[in-house]
């Protein structure tokens, strides 16, 4: 009782929210723009397509794949009383007529045909969509995360100059100024790979929506989720594309399943005819009927897809297990990631006002130089763990937008 109460009040929350449109995050890309993006995605490209392949599928099945026929015939009749031969000669038109119901059945067939491409369309933008929002935020922290290595780059030369000067007044040692000068080609080496980082992220982006980021875009910080997590898993659940492509995949196969039923009463051949006989002297008008005789396939071939429509129903349920199942990791991945972010963040702060004491102990000669190289690695390591926390705290809260359908018209799919 309380799951299902709890569940029709997670319904009840998402549907207010698909009412309610809410903003996208400044660190992602305007709507207008990543619509833009996304339409123009390869992949969306190609379920588009689809699409108005599965228009032209339905106008077919509604009209029917029955055509008339023309039929000619020719002969030539010798008769036994020696006079000259006859020339005769048939006309017939004909065509196949759906009966027991098998019109209605494909014109419902091409409405589910242009469904499921429908559907296909939509999680064809989800996906690219999803992929948009990983690379965006990925540009952006291989950026962030060169700022990061370039800082310390300047710290670790202006350490090593000062230790440098410490050395030429004999108040420093050979060692120390060792110790500065691997510490400042630690810091380049990771400025490089920093920057290797970006290129990629950048070539990346590019290359799959040939999209760049704005000089200004920068990382947001991470936000608290809009809903509760009932409202935001029964609005999934509610929006989910791969769903619904399993709902118009059932449907058609139902609806096969009956076309075949239907199709064990075979299509009679109607049709007219004319002929000529009798030296011309006789002319011949009439109809033709003609009735196949079904037989055992047709009967096997209608039980094969009953089966088949039965697997459908099984699929179905697996897809909205696995979505089901998918959402609440997403949940508990965006939550605990958040978790992660505020630890770091916090373990980053506290490094970092570690190595400004440090530097101010080793200037006022109270440490020596390896406590203070070593404080300043540890809070390089612990902003870049800190930076990274916050990418991966973003892409989740993205992702939760995204398969919510709150961002960028997607809930227009």
């Amino acid at each position: 009782m309380r799951r299902r109460v709890t569940s029709v009040l997670g319904l009840l929350l998402a549907t207010a929210l698909q009412a309610e449109s809410l903003p996208t995050p400044a660190w992602l890309p305007a709507t207008s723009q990543a619509a833009a993006w996304i339409e123009g995605d390869a992949s969306v490209a190609f379920a588009r397509h689809g699409t108005a392949a599965a228009s032209h599928a339905a106008q077919a099945l509604s009209t029917g794949a029955h055509e008339w026929a023309l039929r000619l015939q020719a002969q030539r009749r010798q008769l036994q009383d020696g006079s000259s031969p006859s020339r005769e000669w048939q006309a017939h038109l004909e065509r196949p007529v759906r009966v027991n119901g098998k019109a209605a059945l494909d014109s419902q067939l091409g409405d589910v045909e242009r469904e499921l491409a429908r559907a296909l369309l939509g999680e064809a933008r989800h996906e690219s969509a999803r992929a948009l929002a990983d690379l965006w935020i990925a540009e952006l922290a291989a950026r962030q995360r060169e700022s990061l290595a370039a800082s310390q780059v300047v710290l670790a030369d202006s350490n090593l100059t000062a230790v440098q000067k410490r050395r030429r007044a004999g108040d420093a040692s050979l060692l120390d100024e060792q110790q500065a000068q691997a510490e400042a080609g630690d810091t380049r080496r990771e400025l490089i790979l920093a920057r290797s980082a970006l290129t990629k992220a950048q070539a990346a982006l590019r290359a799959r929506f040939g999209a760049e980021v704005p000089d200004e875009a920068m990382l947001g910080d991470v936000g608290e989720p809009a809903w509760a997590e009932a409202a935001w898993h029964a609005r999934v659940m509610q929006e989910a594309d791969a769903i619904k492509a399993r709902q118009a995949e059932l449907r058609r196969s139902r609806l096969t399943a009956a076309r075949a039923r239907a199709d064990r009463v075979a299509d009679p051949v109607v049709g007219a005819f004319i002929a000529s006989e009798a030296r011309g002297s006789e002319r011949l008008l009439g109809l033709s009927l003609t009735l196949p005789l079904g037989g055992s396939h047709r009967e096997q071939r209608s039980l094969q897809l009953a089966r088949e429509a039965d697997m459908s129903e099984s699929a179905l349920e697996q897809m909205r297990r696995e979505v089901d199942l998918q959402a609440r990791e997403t949940w508990a991945d965006a939550q605990g990631a958040r978790e992660r972010w505020l630890l770091s963040r916090e373990t980053s702060r506290l490094t970092n006002e570690n190595a400004r004491l440090a530097q101010r102990a080793y200037t006022l000669g109270e440490s020596d130089l390896q406590t203070l190289l070593l404080a300043r690695r540890q809070a390089g390591l612990a902003s870049a763990a800190a930076l990274d926390a916050r990418a991966e705290a973003l892409r989740w809260e993205a992702r939760l937008l995204i398969d919510a359908h709150q961002v960028w018209d997607l809930e227009h799919d």
